[in-house]
């Protein structure tokens, strides 16, 4: 048994990748639409953040509650290959968790159909809690019952000193402050993009205005990340860093993968610039292949993808 430096809390799914050749909005009902591209990959927050974070030389463990089925065999088949471990001691009655993913290469669009299963039925005696012996915490989105145990978590963290990272989804921002502020109280570092921002404290604002609201809340550091546009983050002071031009594949697992480097950066005390540079070629390698965990980078690759492509930071 080893103490790990993050255990990433959260869903463990399975993402079927479909691409069509034709427009989506021209698909009507009963259509039988021709499929060009097909492929099956493993995601979810917890197990997308634990594989990029193992992928950067870090002890990490996950907890993901799976369900008796296919899907989970696949998922703990990879999450060997990884060299992680579940410390979830129970599976679900429920189906393992499952995205369909449906673009077009015409429109550059997608559809994304979720379907939520054991992700929702963690309970805290699924697992002990010294088992949350770690450096930190990730803690990735949960709902229902769930979110009950997420709460329970953010306590424990709180109480034991374990720093915690919370990236919230926009299910979960649109719930308000109010809900959220159990964890957002235990929160060292918060990372959502600016849609979930917005929803959370329910204002239409730019990103200059909603971090330090958020940094109020509990955080000490807020990042607000927004797809091609320009990434913004606080940590008493403003910095912000648009992201590399590449050929985007696939956005699926970016935000994950965004997170899981910046939060390597902080955990290996780096300077927090060097952090989200981190953060961004990580993000930036995943998006331009299929798949959430496809194309991680290790520590080494890291440094010569901000090198080739010039990641910027700039302090406001």
């Amino acid at each position: 048994m080893f103490k790990p430096d993050v255990i990433c809390v959260g869903s463990a799914t399975i993402d079927t990748f479909m691409e069509v050749d034709r427009k989506i909005s021209q698909i009507r009902l009963g259509d039988k639409a021709l499929v060009s591209k097909f492929e099956r990959h493993s995601g979810g927050g917890a197990t997308n953040s634990a594989a990029a974070l193992r992928k950067l030389g870090l002890k990490v463990k996950v907890l993901s509650k799976l369900g008796r089925d296919h899907d989970a065999e696949f998922i703990e088949k990879e999450l060997k290959e990884y060299k992680i471990q579940n410390i979830c001691l129970r599976k679900s009655k429920q189906n393992t968790d499952t995205a369909t993913i449906i673009s077009s290469t015409q429109e550059k669009d997608r559809i994304i159909y979720v379907h939520k299963g054991a992700s929702l039925d963690l309970k805290m005696d699924d697992f002990k809690r010294s088992q949350l012996k770690a450096d930190w915490i990730y803690l990735a989105s949960l709902m229902n019952q769930s979110w009950k145990t997420a709460v329970e978590i953010a306590k424990y963290s709180q109480e034991h000193q374990i720093n915690l990272l919370f990236n919230p989804s926009l299910y979960l921002a649109r719930k308000g402050v109010r809900f959220l502020k159990p964890v957002l109280q235990a929160t060292s570092v918060l990372v959502l993009n600016l849609e979930e921002a917005q929803a959370l404290l329910k204002v239409k604002a730019n990103p200059k205005i909603l971090l330090p609201k958020l940094s109020k809340l509990g955080p000490r550091i807020v990042v607000i990340t927004n797809g091609a546009k320009t990434l913004h983050a606080y940590n008493g002071k403003f910095y912000a860093s648009p992201p590399p031009k590449i050929n985007v594949v696939n956005t699926a697992g970016s935000g994950d993968a965004f997170t899981a480097g910046f939060l390597a950066g902080i955990i290996r005390k780096q300077p927090f610039s060097e952090s989200i540079r981190q953060g961004q070629a990580q993000a930036s390698s995943v998006i331009q292949h299929l798949g959430t965990k496809n194309k991680l980078l290790n520590s080494e690759e890291v440094k010569n993808f901000i090198k080739r492509h010039k990641i910027k930071v700039t302090i406001k």
